[in-house]
This record gives structure tokens, sequence and C-alpha cells, in this order.
């Protein structure tokens, strides 16, 4: 049975997030919504009412942090943690809108906002976690945590606030808090630099083509995109521009070797062109900076420090998993380059592969090994079909519904929105859809919160969770069809929107997909597994024309090439992932170069040259301007995990009740329990590696 502590001090905390008079009534974004479930109300903000609502915002979580202080009563957990935890609800509903849109629809006077407040916010965590009279009422709690009678989730809640506050300089001398304070102000404006540049860099490239001789090999719905691109920025001929989408099939198809570098080199030099975009000093800087904040919390390395608090504990736990993913990859991405080799010489060509022609001839390859190629496929994946495919599925493991709603609002006209019910109707969340590129929105593919789940204190909310996507765009008559690589990204980032909307916690902090970074990638990449599993294709793959089912005789080409290609991808993944951690492990930065290092790299692994890393220094936004420093390996570390429990769904149905009622379990409890534990008890035991190596053919 679940213990509940509530006080006066909770429901003051909870009040003050909901007055709205006065001048307060001008910024809807200060005011509570009236849009159904209470959603944000995109059509009432305007760009320059956040940097008054996140001012307000801030010193009403200041006042709130105050009385939390000031409140001279014998610690409880009701008068500290819960507070804590209702405390500051009006910014964290200012920052989720913000900081979701500044990505997803940027503009510069958003990008001047976020400098603004990047400070601010970074001082009022400073206040938080280094102040001393709320650490230690925190650390009795945590002390006598044993004899609180708290169940799971309150003493995870406690035990996470004791380390986030150790972890923010609790234990610091006032200078030292100081430093620390400066250190994290410092990067995170270098992290915001960071992504202004990548940005910056990825919309002023275009390849323009004016002579049609030179789309030799593209096929028409590629050249047909690339005219409309051209179009909209009012160029004669055809555009392409750096959005994968755009350059992925020109490097597949484009028969013009030089164009293919050309885009090549652009693509992976994002950040690194010694312009004004340069990335590379401030990837030294915010090493530099990110190690000294590591040593002056008492961890040997920023890997060290990061990696405290993830499954996989430390550096070296991390670096074996990837090692042992990183032999077999490589021996087979050898044989590939080989094989894209014969094809070259055959073709009656004497030059050597390099990366600019692996896409290319591995397209050829496919086709001739295969009798498959991408524009096979697409007309079967039309984007609503892909979206309706994986509402089904997720209807049928968990029981559920998706509604689209057309009168909650959105923040651009593409985005759609739709309410998810249980199917005896009772409310769960809404989801919101932006899948197609713009020159506002950051490359890549991720889901977040704009509100997140809580019920504590007298207050309920159900998650309002967002997918941001970059997929193939329409053009004219033809609708959005996509590559089986963006039709499983639909699936990925669909299931992080389940880990979100299917929460049942009490605490915002551990719900959804506030869970070990580690361990939240599971989620994503099992859910991708049913995208390409043949009897769930068949419910959704129609043709966009006909509305003919995806015929067996293509799906078996797919499966017969599913292991296809997989040294490269893996090598390339598991690279990013070695850079990333190798990064964080390096003892002086005084003379670091981010270009030095990769080749440096590259030559101790082996690393062969005709393949990039996933992301090169300059930009690699998930570590730079991301969450993900010291935890790109996640993927990896979560995919074992992920193709050990798919494998049970394999065995047992895929859509057996039972093992997807236990999984259920697993997406439902966020980080209130022992991640581990749990999975123990869904599977039966700990996941095998080898179940990793299996599915990608390496073993």
């Amino acid at each position: 049975m679940r213990k509940t502590f509530y006080s006066l001090l909770t429901i003051t905390v909870m009040l003050t997030q909901i007055s709205c008079s006065g001048e307060r009534e001008k910024n809807a974004l200060l005011c509570e919504s009236k849009a159904p479930f209470a959603a944000p109300e995109f059509n009432r903000y305007k760009t320059s009412d956040f940097a008054e609502a996140f001012k307000i915002a801030i010193d009403e979580k200041r006042a709130d942090i105050k009385r939390i202080i000031d409140n001279e009563e014998t610690p409880t957990y009701a008068n500290t943690i819960d507070a804590l935890e209702l405390s500051g609800r009006l910014l964290d509903k200012v920052s989720a809108i913000f900081f979701t849109l500044n990505e997803s629809d940027n503009s510069p006077e958003m990008t001047d906002i976020e400098n603004e407040v990047t400070p601010m916010l970074t001082e009022l965590s400073g206040f938080v976690y280094m102040n001393d009279t709320l650490f230690t009422r925190i650390k009795s709690l945590y002390e006598q945590r044993e004899s609180l009678s708290l169940d799971e989730e309150q003493m995870i809640v406690l035990g996470n606030y004791y380390k986030k506050f150790v972890r923010g300089g609790a234990l610091l001398n006032n200078e030292e808090k100081a430093r620390l304070l400066e250190l994290d102000t410092k990067i995170s404006l270098a992290q915001i630099e960071f992504g202004k540049n990548l940005l910056a860099d990825n919309k002023d490239f275009k390849l323009v083509i004016t002579d049609e001789k030179e789309l030799s090999g593209l096929p028409d719905g590629v050249k047909d995109a690339a005219k409309a691109t051209a179009e909209e920025a009012g160029i004669e001929g055809w555009v392409f521009t750096l959005d994968k989408p755009s350059c992925i099939p020109f490097m597949q198809y484009a028969d013009n070797r030089s164009l293919r570098e050309k885009i090549y080199k652009a693509y992976y030099n994002r950040g690194n062109n010694n312009n004004p975009n340069n990335n590379k000093t401030i990837i030294r800087n915010i090493l530099s900076m990110r190690q000294e904040k590591a040593k002056l919390l008492g961890f040997e390395s920023f890997a060290h420090y990061m990696l405290d608090e993830k499954m996989a504990g430390t550096p070296e736990a991390a670096n074996q998993l990837l090692m042992s993913i990183w032999k077999p990859a490589v021996e087979r991405a050898k044989e590939e380059a080989e094989a894209l080799q014969s094809i070259i010489y055959a073709e009656g060509e004497n030059f050597k592969l390099e990366g600019w022609d692996w896409f290319y001839y591995t397209e050829k390859l496919r086709k001739s090994k295969y009798s498959l190629n991408d524009e096979d496929i697409k007309p079967y994946f039309k984007i609503d079909n892909v979206l309706a495919g994986a509402f089904d599925c997720a209807s049928k493991l968990y029981d559920i519904k998706f509604i689209e709603r057309n009168d909650i609002p959105v923040y651009h006209n593409e985005v759609k929105s739709y309410e998810v019910l249980t199917n005896d109707n009772e409310h769960l969340g809404i989801f919101y859809t932006d899948f197609f590129p713009r020159p506002s929105k950051r490359q890549g593919a991720w889901m977040t919160n704009f509100v997140n789940q809580i019920n504590l204190g007298g207050e309920q909310k159900r998650p309002m969770i967002v997918n941001v996507c970059n997929f193939t765009a329409p053009t004219g008559s033809t609708p959005a069809l996509l590559n089986i690589d963006e039709t499983r990204t639909l699936f990925h980032e669909f299931g992080h929107a389940l880990h979100g909307m299917l929460t049942q916690t009490h605490y915002p902090s551990v719900s959804g997909t506030n869970v070990k970074h580690d361990f939240v990638e599971l989620f994503s990449q099992a859910n991708e597994k049913w995208a390409v599993a043949p009897e769930v294709m068949r419910t959704y793959a129609k043709h966009y024309k006909t509305g003919e089912v995806i015929p067996d005789s293509l799906i078996e080409k797919m499966q017969n090439s599913s292991y296809f290609n997989l040294g490269f991808e893996t090598t390339e993944l598991v690279a990013a992932a070695l850079l990333d951690l190798q990064m964080h492990l390096v003892k002086d930065y005084e003379n670091f170069d981010c270009n030095t290092f990769e080749d440096e790299l590259r030559k101790t692994l082996g690393f062969i040259p005709e393949i990039e890393y996933r992301y090169c220094s300059t930009n690699f936004a998930h570590i730079f301007s991301g969450e993900y420093a010291v935890g790109y390996y996640a993927y990896l570390w979560a995919e074992v995990l992920d193709c050990d429990a798919f494998e049970l769904f394999k065995q047992k149905g895929l859509f057996d009740k039972e093992t997807a009622a236990n999984y259920k379990v697993l997406l439902e409890m966020g980080g209130s329990k022992d991640p581990m534990r749990e999975y123990r008890r869904f599977r039966g035991a700990d996941a095998n590696p080898d179940a990793l190596l299996r599915a990608r053919g390496l073993k």
C-alpha cells in the first residue's frame, strides 16, 4: 500500500502557479490554458513573451524553494521532497515549451532568448543544489530513509535528490561552488553556440544543379523533391541540402562521383570548415571545462563522472561492451568494402573505394544481389500508413487507442495532435507529431515532453508528448513516402513516446523516460523490430496508389537482405560511441585538436578509411549540444536488452497478451523501480549480450 504525505506547504507551492490576473493576463504563457486538457496554447504564445515568462517563472521557483529552506519544522518527506517535486511548476511549463520550440521551430529571436535565460537558469540551479540548508534537510531524510516507511518510488526519488545535490556541488566549499556555477554557465552557453553553428552550416549549404545531365541515376521522386526545394528557395534548377532525406538519396543514386564527393564532405565537415561556424575551439573549451568540473567533484575524468550514475557504472564497462561489438563489426565491414571494390573493378573503373562511393555501390550491390532498392520499397510506406501501423501495434500490445484531435493547438501547420486513451476510454495523454524538415528545425529525430505526468499533492496531469523527425516530405501530388530506415525511425521515436505516455508513477522526476540513460533506449529500439516484422508489415504497408498490400516476394527480399550492410552501420555507430567515450577520458586538453584526435583513434582502432564516424566531433550534436555526453554508447547497451526482449516476443508471439502485459509494466514504471531487477523479472534472467550480435548478423 502506498503512503501519502501531504501538507499545507505542498498545497501552497502548487497554488502559486495558477493565479493569472492583472499584467499577467497579457502573457498567455503565464496563465492556465483554456485548451482541451490544458494543452499548450501555441496559437496564443508570442516569441517575445518567453523572456518575461522565464523571469517570472524563475522568481516563483526561487520563492518555492525559499519556503522549503525557511521552514523551521523538522524535515519530513512531505515538506521537503514532495515540496521540491511540486516547486516551479510554471518554470517546468515555460521551459518545456520554449526548449522544444527552440529545436523544432527556431528563430534568431529564440536563440537570443536562450542566451539570455541560460545563465539565469544555471544560477537558479546553483541556488537550489548548492544551498547548505536545503541539502541538510535532504541529507537528514536520506540518512534515516530506512525508518521512514517509504515505498520504492519514494526511496528512489529521495536517493536521486541526494545524489543530484552531491553532484551539483553541495559538498564543496563556497569558492569551489562559485567556480562550479561559473563552469556550468560557460558550458551551457558553449553548447548553445555549438548547436547554432551546426544549424548555420547545415542551412548555408546548397548543392545547386542546373544541368539535368548531372542528375543521372537519380529516381524521379528524388529529382522532384530537389526541384521543389529549389522552387521554395527561388532558385532555378534542382537543390540538394544536407538534410538526410535530400543528401542520402543523392549519395545512393547520383552517377556523378565528384558531386557525391562534394555533398558527402559537406555533410561530414559541418562545423569544421574554418568559417564563422567553426566548432573546433568550442569543442576543446567544452571538454576542458567538463574535465575541470569532474575533478572539482572528485572524479578522475568527465567520463567517470557521467558513468557513475548510469547502468554501465564505469568507462571500462562501457568500453568493454563497445569493443566486443567493434571487432566483429569491422571484420564484416572489411568484407563489405571488398565486395563494393569488386563492383568498381567489374565496371571497368580503377579508382579506390571512398566514403562517398559507399552508399552508391551499396545500392548497386543490393539491387544485384537481392533485386531490391529503396525505390521498390518506398511506395508501400506512405507516412500516414506507417503511423497507423505504429498505432495498431501499440493498440494490440497495450490495449490503447489514438484519436486525432483538431481542437488542440499546434505550433506549426505540419504538426498533428492525437488523444491517447485506454480501450475503456480513460485519458492517457496527448501525442503530437512533427515529421518533416524545415530550415528552422535541427536535424535528427527525438521525443520530448510538453507536460510530464504527475500524481502528487492533489495535482494530477497526464503527459503531453511530441515526436519530432526529419522525414522525406511530400512533393506535389506524391505523399510522403518513407524508406525502411525512416520507417524504423518513426517506430523508434514512437517507442519513446509510448514510454512517456503509458507511465504510471506519482513523482514527475521519475515519470516516463526519466530513467537511467542507458535504459531509456530499450523501448524505442525494441519498437523498431515490430516495424519490420513480416506479419506487421502486411497490416500497414500498402501501395500509395493502388492500396495493394506489400507482396510476400518483396517482404522476402527485405528479409533476405536484413543483414546487408550491417558491418558498415555497426562500425559507424560503435566508432561514434568510442569517440564520445575516449574524448572524455583525455588527461590534458590544452593543445587538444578534435581532428587530430579522430585520426589517432582511427589508427588505434584499425578503423577502415572508407567509413566515417557516424558523427564527427564538430557535428556531434548529441554530445556537444544535447544530453548524450559519454552516453552515446547507451544505444548499444540498450540494444543488448531490446534484442534479448524481442527474442521472447518471437518465441511467445509478437502480440502475446501475457508477454505484452509483463512488458507494459516496464513501460509504466518509469524510473520508480530498479530497472535491471524488473527486466530480470520480465525476462526470467539477465539479458544475453549474444542477442545483439545475432540480431546484427555478427554471430
